[in-house]
């Protein structure tokens, strides 16, 4: 059959809400750059105007061109061994896009898919297309779904009274002011026209949602809501970090084992919670600074672009500021901390550290002859509303900016124990924080509990377990353990289970 009359009947099978949705998850808002093939020319008709002249004219004639110049371009690209090319990026944000919206077309080349997958080096499992996608494009997306057609007018209409933000937008006059949203697939145009329109003029991004949030509080609730939906059930769902689809995140797993009982344990357990958790997870064992350097450089790659988040578990002895290599070299805590979080490919994502390991050699003592004797360590132990912050200090948009971001944001370190102190094991199953974290957060997959929230637990948990040193003093003491946080939204744990089993990979 001839490709042109393919490529027509297919957009022909593809709902106005799905085009809309294909449009936008195509045009995403954060390619990565700098990449062979891109350059700094204004993609602001391509990624907006076919948004605004569908809203303007109820027509989807321009979306749908411009779908078939991808799918024309995709079936002549070549791809070729060498750099990654902006085009075999978008291919993949292509790809996964039809599949996540089931709507792949059937001439579709999926050996270019596989060939630019191993260009990106992805393994296995990183083959799933649930790699691919934006997290925050769906989430966005989920916002769309739960608003009504006069929702998102609404927002338009209190977009346009900010006249400094729209002041000579071309396409905001195509637009007009008055909008009917009810068409089919017109409603979620004028939303991800909203979206992509903040996007380019730097006023949300990933992290940064307040002057979205702040548009849909000024929406009236009876009318702008789909059954079962509130807006501040909305403007919630904004204020988590996006980790949707699978996996969860990426996992580096660093144990130092010479000279660490239980050590394997500790791997092992950090391991089976990263896979319920839905993360693909790379381990480490007896780590040096060569590794070290080594796996930053991995990080650096392009295909980490495409994971939500970042978590890092380091398993080994250490003191106040230090801790120890498998080659007994030592390593600055610090440097460690600030050097993984400025890595390009997981910047404005959440990045998590389990820093587990002595902090010094002062301990909590208990005395008394009730305690003697009784300790875990021998034995492995068995167990407001946006409209009121309207009304207050107004903080203009220009005094804001999103565009410069501190390193350290979007992570959370958390210590086994506090500075200056030890940090208890078990004779046969390593580090006790490291059973009850792992213990813990799996009991709470599918609560929809935050990270932060778990953490309490073992903080409560750890301090009622009492241990005992290992030298001849025998003496029993508490940990304590703490978390330090510079997160900007919360971090949910997935609300599913992923075992190892349930990945499917993308075509070969």
């Amino acid at each position: 059959m001839d490709e042109v009359i393919q490529v027509t009947q297919w957009l022909s099978s593809i709902t106005p809400r799905k085009k809309a949705k294909l449009f936008f998850f195509t045009t995403h808002a954060d390619a990565p750059s700098p990449m062979v093939g891109s350059n700094d020319v204004d993609t602001h008709e391509e990624t907006q105007l076919p948004l605004a002249t569908t809203v303007a004219l109820h027509n989807f004639k321009n979306i749908d061109e411009f779908l078939k110049k991808k799918v024309n371009t995709f079936s002549c690209y070549n791809v070729i061994e060498n750099e990654i090319t902006k085009t075999d990026y978008e291919y993949l944000r292509f790809y996964s896009a039809c599949k996540y919206l089931d709507v792949v077309p059937p001439f579709l080349d999926l050996e270019k898919i596989s060939a630019i997958q191993n260009k990106f080096e992805m393994t296995d499992e990183e083959r799933d297309y649930r790699l691919l996608p934006d997290s925050a494009d769906l989430v966005l997306e989920k916002v769309c779904d739960s608003l009504k057609p006069a929702g998102v007018s609404q927002m338009w209409t209190a977009l346009r009274k900010d006249r400094n933000l729209i002041r000579g937008v071309k396409t905001i006059d195509i637009i007009g002011f008055f909008v009917d949203p009810n068409p089919t697939g017109i409603k979620e145009c004028l939303f991800f026209f909203i979206v992509r329109f903040l996007q380019k003029a730097d006023k949300i991004n990933r992290v940064n949602t307040n002057r979205l949030e702040r548009l849909i509080a000024q929406c009236d609730e009876s009318s702008s809501c789909e059954e079962g939906k509130t807006i501040d059930f909305i403007i919630d769902s904004l204020r988590f970090y996006p980790t949707e689809l699978y996996p969860f995140g990426f996992c580096l797993i660093m144990c130092v084992i010479e000279g660490r009982d239980g050590a394997m344990q500790e791997i092992e357990k950090t391991m089976e919670i990263s896979r319920h958790l839905g993360m693909i997870t790379h381990t480490e064992k007896n780590p040096t600074k060569e590794t070290i350097e080594l796996v930053k450089k991995e990080l650096m790659k392009p295909k980490y672009q495409f994971y939500s988040s970042f978590t890092c578990w380091f398993m080994s002895h250490g003191d106040s500021n230090s801790m120890v290599l498998a080659d007994g070299e030592t390593i600055e805590r610090e440097w460690f901390l600030t050097s993984f979080p400025d890595i390009s490919t997981f910047q404005l994502k959440p990045k998590v550290f389990f820093m587990v390991s002595c902090r010094g050699a002062n301990k909590f003592s208990l005395k008394g002859d009730e305690f003697e004797g009784q300790s875990a360590t021998c034995d492995y132990y068995d167990i407001g509303s946006a409209l009121t912050r309207n009304r207050m200090l107004d903080i203009t948009d220009s005094v804001r900016d999103i565009s410069y971001v501190q390193p350290m944001m979007d992570t959370l370190v958390a210590y086994s124990t506090i500075l200056d102190h030890l940090s208890g094991r078990a004779n046969t199953h390593g580090s006790i924080y490291v059973d009850r974290a792992c213990v813990l957060m799996s009991e709470n997959i599918s609560r929809g509990r935050s990270l932060t929230e778990i953490l309490e637990h073992p903080s409560q948990d750890l301090h009622e377990i009492l241990q005992e040193t290992m030298d001849e003093d025998r003496i029993v003491y508490k940990q304590a353990c703490h978390y330090d946080s510079f997160f900007r939204k919360t971090l949910k744990l997935p609300y599913t289970r992923h075992p190892k089993e349930d990945v499917h990979s993308a075509p070969q």
